[in-house]
C-alpha cells in the first residue's frame, strides 16, 4: 500500500512512532546491557564463522603428547628426565622456542629427574608455563619464580584510574628450580566468556605489582626479540600492544580478540613418542615456535571456541601466537560502539522515513536491503581487516521500527475504519430517516407503523437467531442491520395515491391491485438510489430490497409480488411479515378495528405453515410477551 499523497500528519505520525524505537536502541548500542551484550556475542560468533579463515603459517608447531606417545613411552605425567630428553630432541631439531603449556608444580618423584630437567632447560630457548589465580583470599605465592616484563604504558587520554588488565591474587608455577633454570615464563589463563566461548586471551596480567605475559607472548618475544613492550591506551575499551616491530590491537584489558585458524588440529601436529624416537622429518621443527602441550584423553584441557566445540587449550596457546606473529587478530575500533550507535540512528531513521513516505511493502524490502548490506558489510571487514563492527544493534534498531510502526500504522487504520464505519452507519441512519420521514409526511399511521416494527423485528430476529437453522445467518450484525432496515418495509407507500392510502374503508379490486404494487415502488426507490449513488451490491442495501420486496410473501406460495414459497422466500422478509401483520391487526383501523394482543397472537398462530414460516412464528410465540409491552407503550 502506498501513503504517497495522503494525510500527512499521518506520515509524521507513523515516523515519529518508528523514531522512538530506533533512539531507544542507539543508547543501548552505547551503553551495553548484559542482554545485549550476550545477543552480540553470539553475532560475532556467527560473522567469525562467515568469514573466511586464513591458514596458519609454518612458524608455529604442536608438539602434542597425544594417545600413541602414552602408549610408547607409558603413563602420564612421565618422569623428568623423559621430558627432558624431549624438550632437547625439539631444540636440537631446530626449534627458535620450545614453549611448555605443562606446569611441574611438584617435585617429579626422583629428584635426580627435576636436575636433569633444569640442566636441559639452561640450554635456552625454553619458556615454562604456569596459571595465574583470582581467588580474593589467596596471597602471593612463596618461592614462585615469574618473570615480568619491563612494560611501558602510554595513556593517551584521561586516566581513569581504571588498570589495563587483570589482577591476579597468586599463582601455581612450576618448581624454582625449574624456573630459574629457564629464564623464561609465560601465564596459560585464557578465560571463556560468561557463555562458556573463548574469544578473548589475556595477554598481561598483573600480579604484586608488577606485569607477566602470557606463554604465547613469551614465547614469540624470545623468538624475535625486541626489547620491553610498550602497551598503549587509546580508550577504556581498547589499547594496543607494541614489541620489537609488531603492533597487536587489544582491548581494554589487554585481551587479544582471537582469530581462530579454523577448528581442531589446524595447526601442525607431531607425536612427541616420533620426536624423542627420531622419527620426525628433517627440518620438521627448525625456525619454528613448538608448543608442548597433552591432547591424550584424561590429559587434555578443551574450550570451546566461536568454530570449534572442543579446542586444545595447547592450540590456543599456537593460534594465539600465529595472530602475534602475523599481527592479525580481530580487533574492535576504540569508537565501536559509538560507531555502532550511530549505524543505528542512519539505518533506523532512513527505514523509517522510507515506511513513512511510501508505506510498509517497500518499507519492509528496503529494510531487508539495509540489513543484508550491513552483514555482508561486516561480515567483510571481519574477514579482511579483522575489524570487529556488530550490525546487531542497527539490526534491532531496524526490526523494532518496522515493528512499532506496523503496529502503529494498523492501529491508524483500524480508528480510521471506525472512524468511516461510524460515518457509514450515521448516513445509513440519516438515510432510513429520511425515507422514513417521507412516509410519515405522507401517512402518519403508516411512519407510526415503521417505528414500531423496528422493534418487534429486534425481539423477533434476536430470539431466532438462538435456533440452530438461522444462528448462521442472523448474526448480532445482521439483527442490528434488521432492526434499523425494518421501517422501510412500506417506503413504497409513498407512491401509492393518497385516495387510496387513505381510503376508510374496504379496497376495490383495482385499489388493492394498485396497493399491491407498493413492495416494487419501494424496492425501485432503493435500485434507483443505489445507481445514482454508485454502490451496487451493497450488503446494507440488498437485505433493505429484501425487506421492502419480500415482506408481503407467504410460505404458501400465494403472496405478493412474486409469489415466493418457503425457503424461496429470504429470512428477513419472513421475519417482516409476522412483524407487519402483527402490528397492522393491533393498531390499523383504515379497513377494520383493531385486535388485542391476544387475538393478534391467535391470528398469526393460525396462519403458521400457510402465510408464515413455522419456525418464525415459533419464536414469536416465544417473545409475544414482549411485543405486548412494547405495543402498550406505543399507545
Amino acid at each position: 500500500m502506498s501513503w504517497q499523497g495522503t494525510d500527512p500528519t499521518r506520515r509524521h505520525l507513523v515516523f515519529l512512532f518508528g523514531l522512538i524505537p530506533v533512539l531507544v536502541t542507539s543508547v543501548l548500542a552505547l551503553y551495553r546491557p548484559a542482554l545485549l551484550a550476550r545477543l552480540d556475542a553470539a553475532t560475532y560468533d556467527t560473522l567469525a564463522r562467515w568469514a573466511p579463515t586464513r591458514l596458519p603459517t609454518d612458524r608455529v608447531v604442536i608438539v602434542d603428547v597425544d594417545e600413541r606417545s602414552l602408549s610408547t613411552i607409558g603413563q602420564w605425567p612421565w618422569r623428568r628426565d623423559v621430558v627432558a630428553r624431549l624438550i632437547a630432541c625439539v631444540r636440537d631439531l631446530g626449534a627458535s622456542t620450545v614453549a611448555l603449556d605443562i606446569v611441574f608444580a611438584e617435585p617429579d618423584r626422583s629428584n635426580a629427574s627435576d636436575d636433569v630437567l633444569a640442566a636441559t632447560l639452561r640450554g635456552g630457548r625454553v619458556v615454562m608455563g604456569y596459571a595465574m589465580t583470582f581467588d580474593r583470599t589467596a596471597g602471593r605465592p612463596a618461592g614462585c619464580v615469574m618473570h615480568p616484563v619491563g612494560l611501558a604504558v602510554l595513556q593517551a587520554g584521561e586516566d581513569t584510574g581504571e588498570a589495563p588488565y587483570f589482577r591476579a591474587t597468586s599463582a601455581v608455577c612450576s618448581l624454582p628450580v625449574l624456573a630459574r633454570a629457564a629464564g623464561a615464563s609465560g601465564f596459560l589463563n585464557a578465560a571463556p566468556d560468561a557463555d562458556g566461548i573463548l574469544r578473548r586471551v589475556p595477554l598481561l596480567v598483573e600480579l604484586g605489582g608488577s606485569v607477566y605475559p602470557s606463554l604465547a607472548l613469551a614465547a614469540v618475544a624470545q623468538t624475535v626479540g625486541g626489547g620491553n613492550p610498550t602497551l598503549r591506551i587509546a580508550t577504556v575499551n581498547a589499547s594496543s600492544l607494541t614489541f620489537d616491530t609488531r603492533r597487536v590491537p587489544l582491548d581494554g584489558k589487554s585481551n587479544l580478540l582471537v582469530r581462530y585458524r579454523g577448528k581442531k588440529k589446524t595447526f601442525s601436529y607431531v607425536s612427541a613418542a616420533d620426536v624423542i624416537n627420531g622419527q620426525l622429518p628433517a627440518g620438521m621443527l627448525r625456525g619454528k615456535i613448538a608448543f608442548v602441550g597433552t591432547t591424550a584423553l584424561g590429559t587434555r584441557e578443551v574450550v570451546a571456541t566461536p568454530l570449534d566445540t572442543l579446542f586444545a587449550g595447547v592450540e590456543v596457546q599456537a593460534t594465539v601466537a600465529d595472530n602475534l606473529l602475523e599481527q592479525d587478530p580481530f580487533r574492535r575500533s576504540p569508537l565501536g560502539t559509538t560507531l555502532e550507535s550511530a549505524a543505528v540512528l542512519a539505518a533506523g531513521i532512513a527505514v523509517a522515513a522510507l515506511v513513512a513516505t511510501t508505506g510498509l511493502l517497500p518499507g519492509l524490502l528496503g529494510s531487508v536491503m539495509c540489513l543484508l548490506a550491513l552483514w555482508s558489510g561486516a561480515a567483510w571487514l571481519l574477514s579482511t581487516s579483522g575489524l570487529s563492527v556488530s550490525p546487531l544493534p542497527p539490526t534491532l534498531g531496524v526490526m523494532t521500527a518496522l515493528a512499532v510502526m506496523t503496529a502503529a500504522t494498523s492501529t491508524l487504520d483500524r480508528r480510521r475504519a471506525e472512524r468511516a464505519g461510524r460515518q457509514k452507519t450515521n448516513a445509513q441512519r440519516l438515510m432510513v430517516q429520511t425515507l422514513l420521514s417521507l412516509t410519515e409526511t405522507r401517512d402518519a399511521e403508516t411512519g407510526r407503523h415503521s417505528r414500531r416494527t423496528q422493534q418487534y423485528a429486534r425481539l423477533l430476529a434476536s430470539q431466532l437467531s438462538t435456533s440452530a437453522e438461522f444462528r448462521d445467518y442472523l448474526t448480532p450484525e445482521r439483527v442490528d442491520l434488521l432492526s434499523s432496515l425494518a421501517p422501510l418495509h412500506d417506503i413504497g407507500k409513498v407512491g401509492v395515491p393518497d385516495h387510496i392510502l387513505n381510503k376508510p374503508g374496504a379496497l376495490t379490486a383495482e385499489e388493492v391491485a394498485e396497493m399491491r404494487k407498493h413492495p416494487v415502488l419501494g424496492r425501485d426507490v432503493i435500485l434507483k438510489a443505489e445507481q445514482q449513488v454508485g454502490v451496487p451490491d451493497d450488503a446494507i442495501l440488498a437485505m433493505a430490497k429484501d425487506i421492502v420486496y419480500t415482506h408481503h410473501e407467504r410460505w404458501d406460495g400465494t403472496g405478493y409480488p412474486c409469489g415466493l414459497r418457503n425457503t424461496e422466500i429470504p429470512v428477513v422478509g419472513r421475519v417482516m411479515a409476522v412483524v407487519d401483520v402483527y402490528d397492522a391487526t393491533l393498531s390499523r383501523t383504515l379497513y377494520g378495528p383493531s385486535m388485542p394482543h391476544d387475538a393478534a397472537v391467535a391470528f398469526i398462530v393460525r396462519g403458521k405453515g400457510t402465510h408464515f414460516d413455522p419456525a418464525v412464528v415459533d419464536a414469536f410465540v416465544r417473545v409475544a410477551p414482549l411485543f405486548r409491552t412494547v405495543s402498550s407503550k406505543d399507545c
